[in-house]
């Protein structure tokens, strides 16, 4: 029997940060290890600070053939020259960015938890599903999205899954076998050296 093919990396940028300085960083992560595509999520609205940053991000990965999508800003994918969008409200607009951007751009819903919303989205056109956190978190609600939630869709529906939220070692190793990507961000930022912190991920895979 085939061994099942290792999940691929989707990076989220950290929630806030100055473009100067995390350029490099950047650089040297997807210098160092294969990156399938790159999340723009800034918790802040200033759209000038948004666009500076997009415009950063996006010379970096383009040079790398990597794409760039932003969190939730649907306005900004045209105008800066991005790839498509992260949606994070489930399934319920996805159908209609699918149809503003247009078949080519990358449209991702977050789902949280609920299996619902995930199928929803998919029917709707989106091109992968998040579903998280997927590790133990004392933010938001406090739900979790199982294991089993991961095994089912890889199973039953076609549309790439993508874990995120609170992931370590543990975590990446037992959901190895049931996901396509994983989207990891704050867990490689806040280390001194995110090469190696992601490295250390990529070897819990297996």
């Amino acid at each position: 029997m085939a061994e099942p093919e290792r999940p691929q990396i989707y990076l989220i940028t950290p929630p806030a940060f100055d473009p100067d300085s995390f350029a490099p960083r950047l650089a040297a992560v997807l210098d160092a290890h294969e990156i399938a595509c790159l999340r723009l999520s800034m918790a802040s609205h200033d759209e000038d600070l948004v666009a500076r940053a997009a415009d950063a991000l996006r010379e970096i990965a383009h040079a790398r053939d990597i794409p760039l999508v932003v969190e939730a800003h649907v306005g900004l994918v045209e105008r800066l020259g991005l790839d498509g969008v992260h949606l994070t409200d489930g399934q319920r607009s996805v159908r209609k960015v699918r149809k503003l951007l247009g078949a080519d751009a990358i449209v991702g819903a977050f789902c949280g938890a609920l299996r619902h919303d995930g199928i929803g989205a998919a029917e709707a056109g989106a091109d992968y599903i998040a579903f998280g956190p997927a590790g133990e978190s004392g933010l938001g609600d406090g739900s979790r999205a199982e294991a089993d939630l991961f095994g089912w869709w890889s199973e039953m529906i076609e549309i790439p899954v993508v874990a995120e939220g609170a992931l370590d070692a543990t975590t990446v190793a037992a959901l190895s076998p049931l996901t396509d990507f994983f989207a990891l961000g704050e867990e490689i930022w806040r280390e001194e050296d995110p090469v190696s912190a992601l490295g250390a991920l990529i070897a819990a895979m297996g």
